[in-house]
């Protein structure tokens, strides 16, 4: 089975007319977690990744299980007001709305290169948004990585400059 095959879909969830796409049947299934890991890991060699980042809140998952298969540390991306200390920021539009997100200054050494995580690449605001606050802590970003990617909403184009990898595209 592969990782698009598991994907739960329910139609008119979170609003009317949009139709979610829900990876909770992968989390479920070992063997799929075990594939969406190593699939990540083969496109993104351990050499080229110092750090993985997850963006709130679904985007820890990933960024967590990558962490521990690359044998690498986590920083957590998180929507403004959560993070402790000094925190770079910025403010960015989803589909619905404009938000900020921030990221601890500390948690980057200058120069690390971050994989970056998350569930969904849609519209591509909150990954070009998350990339940015790599940047601004000193990082690199080494790459993208997403479990679904809805083509239609122009996402891909929107961080066209960074190194991506979807497990299942829509």
């Amino acid at each position: 089975m592969e990782v698009k095959d598991a994907i739960a879909e329910y139609p008119d969830f979170p609003k009317k007319g949009v139709l979610f796409r829900d990876f909770g049947p992968v989390l479920r299934d070992p063997a799929l977690l075990s594939l969406a890991t190593d699939e990540f890991y083969r496109h993104y060699h351990p050499r080229d990744v110092d750090l993985v980042a997850g963006i709130e809140s679904r985007g820890f998952i990933l960024a967590a299980l990558l962490a521990a298969r690359y044998g690498k540390g986590m920083v957590m991306i998180r929507k403004a007001g959560k993070t402790p200390g000094p925190t770079a920021r910025i403010s960015y539009k989803t589909e619905y709305s404009t938000d900020t997100m921030e990221i601890q200054k500390a948690a980057v050494k200058k120069g690390q290169r971050v994989l970056v995580c998350d569930d969904l690449l849609a519209t591509g605001g909150t990954a070009k948004a998350a990339a940015s606050l790599v940047k601004k802590a000193g990082g690199e970003v080494a790459g993208l990585a997403f479990l679904i990617e809805l083509s239609g909403l122009g996402g891909g184009k929107a961080v066209a400059k960074y190194r991506r990898r979807s497990l299942a595209v829509y």
